[in-house]
């Protein structure tokens, strides 16, 4: 296991065996490092400590054995992105849901119960069933038809992981099961990159959602991924909603209407006016037209975009983990320096959050 950490952790910081040595200042050989990584050695513990510090890991990361790998792995990427990239967006996934079980093994609180926890993959053969299915799951989750306020929210409220990660620019997202040491439950988890628009992130969330519930799950003549761009389009902005904004059919949209129904569905427009071709509210040509015309920018710009609301459910930002670490440091279930290090914030952020400024800053003054 410690030498599949090594390697992960490798991987994610882009280096070879070579350059880890030479970060090392050559204290340890790539030769070695190989054989720490084929299990045929184990570090001394000044080693191991110079490894998670090269690394930019904490050493629980290395030495940690909760999480044994990600299977499934379902990347929502471009085709420029490199396997390298990939390597590094698994390590960092693992590192987190490492932290995220930990705070909950803490907690005492069961990792494996969620939503989708007795619910089969299901089989489509069109779009339209796609669509049926996250029509059936809003009716499940009792959302009606209203906007949905928070996707990450919602998901965090069933039981699923949600995590929000740096990632490169080629990918926006992933889902993937986490198998975990010791024959214990696997664990769906989902990861939206935090460098794209709130619009982006609502919609990759419910997409990486879709493949949860439907998987690999498709057959016939259609195109997997546009299955689950249905399912999230549908999901964010079910039909019956659609046609009570705009009407059965429409020849025409004006910007300004477009502008207001996405901010009220929370969607990108480029998204809103996709949704309006699907549904046969619009044509083809005028969806074409909208892409000529005013909304020639609207795959890479974003017009009046959602604003950013710290502590918002429109933030989209998972709150789960930090909360749940907040509640350990504060009953004194843990130490400051580990919630620091869970959190992978600075010691004195973590220490204001649980004292408040003021008693903070008089504590500090004594």
């Amino acid at each position: 296991m410690f030498g599949e950490r090594l390697k992960l952790a490798r991987k994610r910081a882009g280096l070879s065996l070579r350059g880890l040595a030479d970060r090392l200042d050559n204290k340890v050989s790539a030769q070695a490092i190989g054989k720490y990584e084929g299990g045929q050695m184990f570090p001394s513990s000044s080693v191991l400590l110079a490894l998670s510090e090269a690394l930019e890991v904490d050493p629980d990361f290395l030495t940690s054995a909760q999480v044994a790998e990600l299977c499934g792995v379902e990347f929502r990427k471009n085709a420029s992105s490199k396997a390298k990239e990939a390597a590094r967006v698994e390590a960092a996934v693992i590192d987190s849901v490492e932290r995220y079980l930990s705070i909950e093994a803490v907690l005492d609180l069961p990792s494996e119960s969620h939503a989708l926890e007795s619910r089969e993959p299901v089989t489509v053969s069109s779009y339209e069933e796609a669509e049926k299915v996250a029509d059936e799951l809003r009716a499940e989750w009792k959302l009606g038809l209203d906007p949905l306020p928070g996707a990450t929210k919602l998901l965090e409220e069933k039981g699923m992981k949600v995590l929000a990660l740096p990632m490169p620019s080629t990918f926006s997202g992933l889902t993937c099961e986490v198998k975990r040491s010791g024959g214990l439950p696997s664990l769906p988890v989902i990861v939206v990159s935090t460098g794209f628009s709130i619009e982006r992130r609502r919609f990759t969330i419910l997409h990486e959602l879709a493949h949860r519930i439907i998987g690999g799950g498709t057959k016939g003549n259609i195109d997997h991924e546009k299955v689950m761009h249905r399912f999230s389009s549908a999901f964010l902005m079910p039909a019956a909603s659609m046609r009570a904004e705009f009407g059965e059919s429409r020849h025409a949209l004006a910007y300004e209407e477009i502008k207001r129904v996405k901010q009220f569905f929370g969607v990108s427009a480029a998204a809103l006016i996709y949704r309006l071709r699907d549904l046969g509210i619009i044509r083809d040509g005028y969806m074409a037209y909208v892409f000529q015309t005013y909304g020639r920018n609207w795959r890479t710009v974003e017009p009046d975009p959602l604003q950013p609301q710290p502590g918002t459910v429109r933030a989209e930002q998972p709150e789960r983990f930090e909360r749940l670490v907040y509640r350990a440091l504060a009953e004194q279930l843990i130490a400051l320096p580990k919630a620091s290090t869970l959190l992978q914030k600075p010691m004195h952020d973590v220490e204001i959050a649980i004292r408040g400024p003021a008693v903070s800053d008089a504590y500090h003054s004594q």
